[in-house]
């Protein structure tokens, strides 16, 4: 564990001449500024700043200042499985977890996930992440993830699912209410989601979980839009049923119509982009092409390290190809070529940190202004050759930056990496963690299974395209009539 002394707690720190990107709304570049922080707050921004004598100076000379990024979408339990599904398909994933291998995961696998996600977001200048959280099969699971988040000095929400029972169900267990009471206190470090979603049943039986969310002044996120499971009857439901709000969130929605779209417009929602997810595994091409020609506010997110990566760079990154290469081809379709981007580099930066505040409801976080939270990065790699020249700072962060680049990283005004290292974080401990998981799954599927999961066959037959077993339900764009 490795925790620097001259970043005490309630020390001043002053970032030194950066290229600070304020994320104002429009493209402003605030060259050779300073960024001053004093407890958990940016107390000034601009150049040679004064700054209390005890201040520690970092020195952000060529590189980026930028808020810290937002993850609003990202199931953090199954990152003990890094890389495991690589191969799959969305229906396998549903496979695998929602119906033959989820309901292994223990209290401390959940725990061992959430761990690993939660200090990977912070390397990656992810400040705060959306804990999308559908593996919560008991409260000790829940216990299990909150104890996690609260180990490791980031900011996150917890979105509270279960993937094994009815929304109905678990939200209604007395057990559910009292995990509320007991660990959702107001802790501006850990917010609350309530984490489900709507099949299309004309029954509604996701009616009373949205009632307990109302009753809560819990959000909802949900994935929306996503092929073969979730489409736009579940959408018209909320609608109809006065259950759309500003504070939804979902998730998706690329496989949607223009219906959709209007109502989540109308009502003031946002959606959840995870482009990287969306490409790969099915569930619609990457939906900001029409997102953005209804104005609906987006956020970006990565899904889960089942598959992809768990940086929001490679969320930026791919999100630009995915809107430019359908706006290429269509032109190419019609004859015509594209003369000008319709998505840029600065609109997909701002997705990644203030999109995901405006997500939140969060106007402290995702800028950078004096008097809002002090959750920042600074990316810079004096050892890179792709450090320089820095000429289009948005252009940078958005094709060009890494992981690796990001130097210091600060949450709630605490200094939580520097030089490249990772403060207050035991990382053995935590590959320790995970090692006992991976061991533990292995042993109770059985090396074929746990070899076939990764290597998994053709089927023969068609293999259940829709995992939510809980309604008879069926139409064309869910269970297959």
């Amino acid at each position: 564990m490795s925790e620097r002394t001259e970043f005490e707690a309630g020390r001043p720190v002053v970032l030194r001449g950066g290229t600070v990107l304020p994320m104002d709304g429009g493209r402003t570049v605030l060259e050779r500024t300073d960024v001053l922080v004093t407890g958990d707050r940016i107390a000034a921004v601009g150049p040679d700043l004064e700054a209390p004598e005890h201040a520690v100076t970092i020195d952000a000379s060529d590189g980026i200042v930028m808020p810290g990024m937002i993850d609003t979408h990202r199931h953090m339990w199954q990152t003990a499985l890094r890389g495991y599904g690589a191969d799959w398909t969305l229906t396998q994933y549903f496979v695998w977890f929602y119906l033959e291998h989820g309901t292994l995961f223990r209290p401390e696998d959940v725990h061992a996930g959430n761990t690993l996600a939660a200090i990977e977001a912070l390397d990656a200048g992810v400040t705060t992440v959306v804990d999308w959280s559908h593996g919560l099969q008991t409260v000790d699971h829940a216990d299990a993830a909150v104890d996690a988040l609260q180990a490791v000095p980031g900011r996150y929400v917890l979105a509270y699912g279960n993937i094994q029972q009815p929304p109905a169900e678990w939200t209604a267990a007395p057990e559910f209410r009292d995990f509320v009471a007991r660990r959702i206190t107001g802790d501006d470090m850990l917010g609350f989601q309530l984490a489900f979603d709507v099949l299309g049943d004309p029954a509604f039986p996701e009616k009373p979980a949205f009632e307990v969310a109302r009753e809560l002044d819990a959000p909802v996120t949900t994935h929306a839009g996503v092929w073969g499971a979730t489409s736009d009857d579940g959408i018209r439901l909320m609608y109809e049923h006065g259950f759309m709000t500003p504070r939804n969130i979902y998730v998706h929605a690329a496989s949607l119509s223009a219906d959709s779209y209007h109502r989540i417009a109308a009502t003031g929602g946002s959606i959840s982009v995870s482009t990287e997810s969306e490409q790969s595994a099915g569930q619609g091409y990457p939906p900001t092409w029409a997102v953005r020609a209804h104005g609906i506010p987006v956020s970006l997110s990565m899904d889960t390290s089942v598959w992809w990566s768990g940086d929001l760079f490679s969320a930026m990154r791919t999100t630009l190809g995915a809107d430019r290469s359908r706006e290429h081809l269509e032109a190419h379709a019609k004859g015509d070529t594209v003369t000008h981007c319709g998505l840029r580099a600065d609109q997909v930066v701002d997705w990644a940190t203030r999109g995901g505040a405006d997500a939140l409801g969060r106007d402290d976080l995702g800028v950078i202004a004096a008097g809002k939270k002090a959750d920042l990065v600074l990316i810079k790699n004096d050892r890179s050759p792709v450090s320089f020249p820095l000429l289009h700072p948005y252009g940078h962060v958005a094709f060009q930056a890494q992981r690796g680049d990001v130097h210091t990283v600060l949450v709630n005004g605490r200094v939580v990496k520097h030089e490249h290292e990772l403060l207050g974080v035991d990382l053995a401990a935590a590959r320790r963690q995970v090692e006992r998981t991976v061991d533990y799954l292995r042993s109770e599927m059985g090396e074929d299974a746990w070899a076939k999961g990764m290597n998994p066959d053709i089927p023969a037959t068609k293999i259940l395209d829709n995992p939510y077993t809980y309604t008879d339900y069926r139409s064309n764009a869910t269970h297959r009539l």
